[in-house]
């Protein structure tokens, strides 16, 4: 089996029409044809069927994918640590971090890994906790700080501490003016993380299970911790961590809506691809955090 022909494989696969994979893998559509015979050949199964004027994968098709993504990664993580070793490097490490934690954590953090090891090379991947699992995942990032990772056998994770997520609002709201249930909080939209949010699932699911409609979304963000001036001026609200409520910068203007059935309990830590390649560098910053990460959320 080809490592080539895989790779054109999964072109084909994600784009479900072999043309379009011709012209992003710059060759010719008997060539893709080809390489594709080969495989099916060499495997001893159809790995495509027709749908209409796109092609699908089969059953047997779906597997190689799988596995295919997986040899992938492992070859890119087995070149990674050969010239790790052979260059007798410190490392570099490409960490993930939820953006509601970064603006408090990362600048100390990354003054004490620098301390440690001064060679090092920290490539910072900010985004919310789906998309940072999923690059995990892929073996697109080595470690993710996050909301904990739980029930995945591909994740080793590592709690830091724990956390609250919250309703907050403008403190001059007008839910702030009596007393205040779930049902208040209907009559005003929000600003929320995509459905695939770990916080924004959870949000929805409180209301749900209360016979309450989802939240009202007018906006979509994958930084609400950069949006404390919009929800300061409207009657927006939001659902973010209690540390960047009490810590984040510009959050002077907000207030939170005390409820017990909007407060979301979790555990925040670090999470690393279980059986793969870590770096010595990121190693390090996992010892790191398991030892010492519960300060460096709360230095100034």
């Amino acid at each position: 089996m080809d490592l080539r022909d895989l790779k054109y494989f999964a072109t084909i696969a994600e784009l479900g029409h072999l043309g379009r994979a011709a012209e992003k893998l710059n060759r010719s559509q008997p060539a893709l044809s080809k390489s594709i015979q080969r495989l099916e050949e060499s495997l001893g199964a159809r790995l495509f069927q027709r749908d209409g004027r796109r092609i699908k994968l089969t059953d047997v098709g779906e597997l190689l994918l799988a596995r295919g993504r997986q040899l992938q990664i492992n070859i890119a993580e087995t070149e990674r640590e050969i010239r790790d070793f052979a260059g007798g490097l410190i490392g570099t490490i490409r960490l993930g971090c939820a953006a509601s934690m970064a603006e408090y954590l990362l600048p100390q953090l990354t003054a004490a890994l620098i301390e440690r090891a001064p060679g090092l090379v920290l490539k910072l991947s900010i985004a919310q906790d789906d998309v940072l699992k999923e690059s995990l995942r892929f073996g697109r990032l080595d470690a993710i700080i996050c909301p904990l990772v739980v029930d995945e056998d591909q994740f080793l994770s590592y709690p830091i501490l724990q956390d609250e997520v919250v309703v907050v609002a403008s403190s001059d709201h007008p839910l702030f003016s009596g007393p205040i249930g779930m049902m208040d909080l209907c009559q005003y939209r929000w600003v929320l993380g995509a459905p695939t949010v770990t916080a924004r699932r959870w949000i929805d699911h409180a209301f749900t299970s209360n016979q309450l409609p989802s939240p009202e979304v007018q906006v979509e963000t994958n930084s609400i911790s950069l949006l404390p001036r919009l929800i300061a001026q409207t009657n927006l609200l939001s659902f973010i961590a209690r540390e960047t409520l009490e810590h984040g910068h510009g959050m002077s203007r907000l207030r939170e809506v005390r409820l017990k059935q909007t407060t979301m309990e979790r555990s925040v830590g670090i999470s690393i691809r279980a059986g793969g390649y870590i770096p010595p560098a990121a190693s390090a910053l996992v010892e790191l955090l398991k030892e010492n990460g519960y300060r460096y959320f709360r230095e100034d």
